[in-house]
This record gives structure tokens, C-alpha cells and sequence, in this order.
């Protein structure tokens, strides 16, 4: 009983010993506002990823959500050629400009102002930008694949998916 209070105690003094920088900023579940008002700053491409030309990128984060998975952002970039490393998830949607873009199966395809795209993290895909381009990107990582089965599997059980294998 006496090592209960004592665990207790060290457990209470260590929760108020975190430093209150530690401590996560409340969340915003609502953000809004327009693209134009977004401080664009320097976001340079991986100088190996380069194929051709010099192009210049920015990068506008929006929002990010509260577990850091995900987030929305702008950017926009000059002309140039690059093979991007998509490490996260990603859909895209062409605000201005065009992009000529090439996946690693060798599918090309023209996006332009509209246009709405996904990329898988993990992959690579070659874009070619003759003048500009302006793009709003939902980005999440992905799950560890141990994770991910686990979380289907949860589903299928909540959906009454696995009634048939029981019985």
C-alpha cells in the first residue's frame, strides 16, 4: 500500500514537472481563408531530384490535423523537371498552371486548373512544368501496414462482416 502512494506521488510530481512548452496548443477545428492571403515561403526541391532546369518552389502549410497525419497545404513552382518521392499520401487539385506528370508505371498525363490527382507514399512520379504551377495538396501518412490490417479487420467486425465465419 505504502510503494501505491509513493508510485503515486512520483507519477504526480512527474506530470507537473513537463514543462508547459510541451504542452499541445489547443486545437483549431475550424480554419478558413483564401490561398492568396497564405505566406508563401521557400520550399526547395531535393537538389538529386532534379532533372532539368532550376525550378523554385514554395510551400503554404493551411491546416494540420491534430494527430500530425495530415496535412493540407499550398504550393506552387517554376519551371523545371523533377522525379518527386511522395513520402506521404497525397491528393492533389491544380489551382493554376499545368503539370506533365509521368508514375513509375510509365502513365503520363497533363493536369491542369481542376484537375484532381492522387499519389500513394512510397512512390515516385516525374513532373515536368513548362511555365507554373499552383496546387493544393492533401497529404496523410500512411499507416504501418500492421496497423492497417488491424484497423480493416475492426471494420469488417463492426459491420457484422465476419457473422458468416463464426457460425
Amino acid at each position: 500500500m505504502a510503494w501505491n502512494f509513493v508510485f503515486a506521488s512520483a507519477a504526480a510530481f512527474a506530470v507537473r514537472a513537463v514543462p508547459e512548452m510541451m504542452a499541445q496548443p489547443a486545437p483549431r477545428n475550424f480554419v478558413a481563408g483564401t490561398a492568396d492571403e497564405m505566406e508563401m515561403k521557400p520550399s526547395p526541391i531535393e537538389p538529386s531530384w532534379i532533372l532539368s532546369g532550376a525550378p523554385v518552389a514554395r510551400l503554404a502549410e493551411h491546416s494540420r490535423g491534430q494527430d500530425d497525419a495530415a496535412v493540407t497545404a499550398i504550393w506552387d513552382c517554376t519551371a523545371g523537371e523533377f522525379q518527386w518521392q511522395f513520402g506521404w499520401d497525397e491528393t492533389v487539385m491544380i489551382m493554376e498552371g499545368e503539370v506533365h506528370v509521368t508514375a513509375e508505371d510509365g502513365t503520363e498525363r497533363l493536369l491542369r486548373a481542376g484537375d484532381v490527382a492522387y499519389f500513394a507514399g512510397g512512390t515516385s512520379a516525374v513532373w515536368r512544368i513548362e511555365r507554373y504551377v499552383k496546387k493544393v495538396a492533401f497529404c496523410r501518412k500512411p499507416f504501418p501496414k500492421p496497423l492497417t490490417m488491424a484497423y480493416r479487420l475492426r471494420n469488417l467486425v463492426r459491420s457484422g462482416g465476419l457473422q458468416g465465419i463464426a457460425a
